[in-house]
């Protein structure tokens, strides 16, 4: 027989353990351009300074009026900074899971040793982690602001531990949102367009139908209504659970009923879509 030379690897086999790791490593550097061309870093990185710009500024206006308080709280901010928020996710969901669909190499993840619950959880927690590093970033920011203030340390540091359990939530929850759109596509420009409009048209259409019904005293309807959006549904939780403020016309608080509802739709919603992707990648490349 023709040998050809083929050895034997003697070596370490790490297994699946590192396997998850890496891949976790490496969604969350793509998820800011790291390890990419200098082109692939230009719009996480510009639209990670455009959320923290306006913290910074926060801050400054802050110190030097030598305010009492923040003008703008820990969770308010996460919530006002929506729009900046969702375009970020729109832009790094499908470079996390599209681009392995369209260019066929799912099939080589799950050959070996790696199978297909370690490749989703792997994706949706480096999403998630992307998204709080997003999030969080501006909330440390304003923390910090509202030390060299000189404002109330235990009030400013319960407010900071509260916002950040508010960017988890909202991490976590847009994250497996925009992973199940976007790997529902191979075509990264379609994902991109349809988690855009996921995350921002019922927004809107919550907002609009909020005012009409607070315009009518229909105030009951008001908290209802938060359920049939993303982020509305965080801004509820964060509201009644967190100790912020929310957006809703009125500053109309959540009953007890309504609560309840929120926070288990929102639990639903992230089992629901990992459950999604689960499904979705027993039959991805094949």
């Amino acid at each position: 027989m023709h040998n050809i030379g083929y050895r034997n690897y003697d070596g370490p086999r790490l297994g699946r353990g590192y396997a998850r790791t890496s891949l976790f490593e490496q969604s969350l550097r793509g998820a800011y351009g790291l390890g990419r061309s200098a082109k692939s870093k230009v719009l996480p990185m510009l639209l990670f300074a455009v959320m923290c710009v306006p913290a910074a500024i926060v801050v400054a206006v802050t110190v030097f009026t030598k305010a009492k308080e923040m003008p703008v709280h820990y969770n308010e901010y996460v919530i006002l900074m929506q729009p900046v928020i969702g375009v970020y996710i729109a832009a790094m969901a499908p470079q996390a899971v599209s681009l392995d669909l369209r260019f066929r190499v799912v099939p080589l993840y799950f050959s070996r040793p790696i199978e297909r619950g370690d490749y989703v959880g792997a994706k949706y927690a480096a999403l998630s982690a992307a998204i709080f590093v997003f999030t969080a970033t501006s909330v440390l920011i304003l923390y910090v602001g509202a030390l060299l203030a000189k404002l109330d340390f235990g009030d400013e540091t319960k407010g900071f531990a509260l916002g950040l359990v508010c960017c988890l939530v909202f991490s976590v929850l847009h994250g497996g949102i925009a992973l199940t759109v976007a790997a529902a596509t191979p075509r990264r420009g379609f994902g991109v367009a349809a988690i855009i409009a996921v995350l921002t048209i019922p927004y809107m259409l919550v907002s609009a139908l909020q005012g009409i019904v607070a315009s009518q005293d229909n105030t009951s309807a008001i908290g209802w209504l938060g359920l049939a959006s993303p982020g509305s549904l965080v801004d509820g939780l964060q509201s009644k659970l967190l100790g912020g403020d929310n957006a809703f016309p009125r500053g109309e608080d959540l009953t007890a009923a309504q609560t309840s509802a929120y926070a288990l739709l929102t639990v639903v919603l992230i089992a629901g879509t990992y459950a999604l992707l689960l499904r979705r990648y027993r039959k991805a490349g094949l």
